[in-house]
């Protein structure tokens, strides 16, 4: 069976580059970039929810799907720091759906793309054996502020924008329909309606305080990852100092699990990695409280060397290199 980085490695090996100036960002980033007008820039984002893979219309109210499918792209413009304009939805539906299902994905979509101020401009229907939605979606900033994987460097610390494992421990209580949910509405809310953190990426970026940048969808370990491929650089990872949630710690004793493997595993959080130099950090903080209104947590540094190692209290390391939720294809 191939994976999702196989297979992507596989693919760009195949490809010619584009011979545009107008391409500033190709495969490799949470956006593709290309330039504009006044050395304004747009991102482009494309992303895919299959049903059975990706969400399950049992558990997964069909509101909150929309509005799910809108912010997964919008954290992709986040996550390079840009401001997000206009939306394109292809949707496959097999021919038994339910229109109310669709009717409701819609309403929470559109809800979604208004608190970002955006548009909905195009898209495609067509009939399937499986419910699928694909969203593409635009955005824009200047080009001297764009944030790319590929700038960390030794010496930078790393950051989380917040709590780490929500949206995974969310999932554990949805597929245990035994369990109290609405006694942990947080990790609930956190794994079927992310936030993207658009206000905090164009913080970030608009203060060039920051190296290096791209939202949590796979998990820590394999989205750090990504950065250190990207940069040349590996990365150490405190386990003390992963920001966990009371309520993750709670459910974690009720299941009988690890807390840090959702934190470290986990997909579908949408809050921002990123990195910056330590030199940079009192201040980055003291910005992020006084415009945002919210902490930021360091949970480690960026080294010389590839790979991600999570360190231990007790002295022990653990090579946990692209360890997070992988796609098999």
């Amino acid at each position: 069976m191939l994976r999702e980085t196989e297979f992507i490695k596989n693919l760009t090996k195949g490809l010619k580059s584009a011979d545009s100036a107008d391409l500033l960002q190709g495969i490799g980033d949470d956006c593709a970039v290309l330039a504009g007008k006044e050395s304004a820039v747009t991102l482009l984002t494309v992303d895919t929810l299959v049903e059975g893979i990706h969400f399950d219309p049992v558990r997964h109210p069909p509101y909150l799907l929309g509005r799910k499918a809108a912010a997964v792209n919008i954290s992709d413009i986040a996550a390079m720091g840009g401001m997000p304009r206009f939306a394109l939805l292809s949707v496959a539906a097999p021919a038994s759906c339910d229109q109310y299902l669709l009717d409701e994905f819609m309403a929470g979509f559109l809800s979604r793309l208004d608190e970002s101020a955006m548009s909905l401009i195009g898209g495609d229907t067509v009939s399937s054996r499986e419910l699928m939605f694909s969203v593409t979606v635009l955005g824009e900033m200047a080009e001297d502020e764009i944030i790319y994987r590929s700038g960390a460097r030794p010496g930078d610390l790393v950051w989380v924008s917040g709590f780490v494992g929500q949206a995974a421990a969310g999932l554990q209580l949805c597929r245990r329909l035994s369990e109290k949910q609405d006694k942990w509405p947080e990790l609930v809310q956190a794994h079927l309606d992310p936030s993207p953190q658009v206000e905090l990426g164009r913080i970030l970026a608009a203060g060039g305080l920051v190296n290096s940048m791209m939202d949590i969808s796979d998990g820590i370990a394999t989205d750090l990852a990504h950065i250190c491929v990207a940069s040349s650089v590996g990365a150490e990872i405190d386990a003390d100092s992963l920001p966990l949630s009371p309520a993750l710690e709670e459910v974690a004793v009720r299941l009988n699990f690890d807390p840090l493997q959702p934190a470290l595993q986990g997909g579908d959080d949408y809050q921002l990695l990123f990195t910056a130099p330590a030199a940079n950090s009192t201040f980055l903080e003291q910005q992020v409280k006084e415009r945002c209104g919210r902490d930021i947590f360091c949970i480690g540094r960026i080294v010389a060397g590839k790979g991600v190692q999570l360190l231990t209290g007790d002295g022990r390391r653990r090579d946990i290199t692209f360890q997070g939720y992988e796609h098999n294809l």
